[in-house]
């Protein structure tokens, strides 16, 4: 008995299921990149609506849908009006700003009490004019508006600002920004411009006019001007005198000329200058007693630079070794001052004790707080050779000195005592 057969091919069933699972795929990668391009543009319309704007929005909201909801002919006037004014206001972000901006600060180091001036100069660079804005340009944590007028095409407009420095510290001047926005406040677009500036307010010194803090002969320091007798930078030939070490006679010359003539050396100098920082607050009677403290350093580092000492700054904060006057001030504008048990003095004997064991000349400046124990303790820590000078700020004392082990152990009250005292340890 014959059966029906048809010739249609059977298509399997996993086919239709692979289709169903790559329309899905495509309607899903199709949604997520929707919900990208809807995420960052509300992104977009959030960075530029104010505290003030996402008001208005929200009343204007509710009085349309109050206004439809009950039939107020009235509240749905006063919706028309604030949609009027919110669309008029966002027309002023339309465009960009063709604005070259110039940051130019006459000094990016100044001392503190003195005035940082600088410049703003704008361009426009684009073909068409550019409606009124504002300039902002962070100065630390305040900030200073200038509002520029309608610039034509090419026009340029300069703007001076002055910062006052109250107080040591660094600084950062800018990136300055483009701020446009309504009359009435509720949008603002900001486009910054350029890097920050650092400003450097550096503590006030003194000079320390005289002879160097100290030295110690070590054939592996730095040569100086002194001639020695004995030492491996070679001079020259002088003649022989009594007590000279004849390991140093040279022969030939001595043959030439019929006198004895000796080597000569420059000596060489061990020059490794330690400078402490103590900056725990409870050793200062106030912050003026912990910024002299400050100048202090500043002022003895700049000398033993000037010196050619090899300087090491020792802080709880950092380790630097500044290589000139410039650096070692940059440093101490960013010190500040540590809580109560934290960088005190007799941590810091240890920490130089530990890291610069063969350092030639420690100072050590601390407040007027600490005790006579704790500085004995710190400079029991000072490596063994090496000349300790211990410098004690107590803002209005009279300038004092006095021995503490081997250690020189001066107080002042002010900056100008500074010179005259260590005059007197170098006596």
């Amino acid at each position: 008995m014959p059966t029906d057969q048809t010739d249609a091919p059977v298509l399997p069933a996993t086919a239709g299921r692979q289709d169903v699972q790559r329309d899905v795929a495509g309607y899903g990668a199709v949604a997520l990149h929707a919900l990208r391009v809807a995420g960052a543009w509300a992104l977009r319309v959030a960075a530029v609506v104010r505290p003030t704007g996402w008001v208005v929005v929200s009343i204007a909201a509710a009085m349309w849908v109050a206004g439809l909801w009950w039939g107020w002919r009235e509240i749905i006037l006063a919706a028309v009006i604030l949609t009027v004014v919110i669309a008029l206001s966002a027309l002023f972000l339309i465009g960009r700003s063709s604005y070259d901006v110039e940051l130019d600060l006459s000094r990016t180091r100044v001392v503190v009490g003195e005035k940082a001036h600088g410049a703003l100069l704008l361009r426009n660079t684009g073909a068409r004019a550019i409606l009124p804005s504002r300039v902002v340009l962070p100065v630390g944590s305040g900030r200073g508006v200038f509002g520029v007028g309608r610039m034509a095409p090419g026009e340029e407009a300069e703007e001076l600002f002055t910062i006052p420095t109250l107080r040591r510290q660094v600084l950062s001047v800018g990136p300055v920004s483009i701020v446009r926005g309504d009359p009435f406040g509720l949008f603002e677009r900001t486009d910054s411009r350029n890097e920050p500036v650092e400003l450097y307010v550096h503590p006030k010194t003194t000079m320390l006019v005289g002879q160097s803090l100290g030295h110690i002969r070590d054939l592996e320091g730095l040569t100086s001007t002194v001639i020695a007798r004995d030492d491996i930078a070679f001079h020259a030939l002088t003649e022989y005198q009594p007590g000279d070490d004849l390991r140093h006679v040279h022969w030939r010359s001595t043959a030439r000329t019929g006198t004895m003539m000796m080597r000569t050396y420059e000596e060489t100098r061990r020059s490794h200058f330690v400078l402490g920082l103590s900056t725990a607050s409870a050793e200062y009677a106030s912050p003026d007693e912990f910024e002299l403290a400050v100048s202090t350093v500043g002022s003895v580092g700049v000398r033993a630079l000037q010196d050619a000492f090899a300087v090491d700054l020792r802080t709880p904060e950092a380790d630097t070794e500044p290589p000139n006057s410039r650096r070692l001030l940059d440093s101490l504008s960013a010190v500040t001052g540590t809580r109560a048990r934290d960088g005190g003095v007799g941590d810091l004997g240890q920490r130089i004790s530990a890291d610069l064991p063969l350092a030639s000349v420690v100072v050590i400046v601390c407040g007027g707080r600490v005790t006579t124990a704790q500085l004995r303790e710190a400079c029991a820590r000072i490596p063994h050779g090496a000349r300790c000078l211990v410098i004690m700020t107590s803002e209005g004392a009279e300038p004092a000195l006095r021995r503490i082990g081997d250690a020189d152990v001066v107080t002042i009250g002010t900056l100008d005592d500074l010179a005259p005292t260590v005059r007197r340890v170098l006596s």
